[in-house]
């Protein structure tokens, strides 16, 4: 058995969707390599930082990214296989690569409560802007305004039994 620690930069950029780890991106890799019968056994975890634009609101995002994994390199043979210990060496490449592009997040989020981008304006919803426009988004949807008590009315104020 022997173990490695290797820190390396990202030969290219590996992901194609909103996020993606950047080449050049330090790429920290502890392997572990384990001799069995059928061939090497890699075991490990990478440690890599991921970045690109949230899916809601559009906003550059840069988050730590940690993946395990376990393969085994099988030797050369009759049999086909996907990873082969090649001239007594394992090629780490692919499998870390694979680990990390499968682990990205499909619709990154900048955090988990996003509340992503006003569908009229397009400006980004924050928290700050508390305040909704007592007017709806839609005018087909003004008369059911009239239902809900605790929204301001667009067709005159409440009347009640003292007035």
């Amino acid at each position: 058995m022997r173990e490695h620690e290797l820190d390396v930069p990202a030969p290219a950029k590996w992901g194609e969707g909103l996020v993606a780890v950047a080449q050049g991106e330090s790429v920290r890799v502890d392997v572990r390599l384990e001799s069995v019968h059928e061939g090497i056994l890699a075991s490990g975890e990478v440690v890599t930082k991921y970045s690109g634009i949230c899916s809601r609101c559009l906003t550059d995002i840069a988050e730590p990214l940690q993946v395990e994994f376990q393969e085994l390199f099988a030797y050369p043979g009759v049999e086909a296989a996907d990873f082969e210990v090649q001239d007594n060496h394992v090629d780490l490449e692919t499998l870390v690569r694979d680990a990390i592009v499968l682990s990205l997040p499909f619709q990154p989020v900048c955090q988990p409560d996003c509340p992503g981008l006003d569908p009229v304006t397009g400006e980004r919803l924050t928290d700050d802007a508390g305040a909704e426009s007592s007017e709806p988004a839609d005018p087909r949807w003004a008369a059911l305004q009239d239902f809900t008590p605790d929204v301001p009315r667009s067709r005159g104020e409440i009347q009640t039994e003292e007035s």
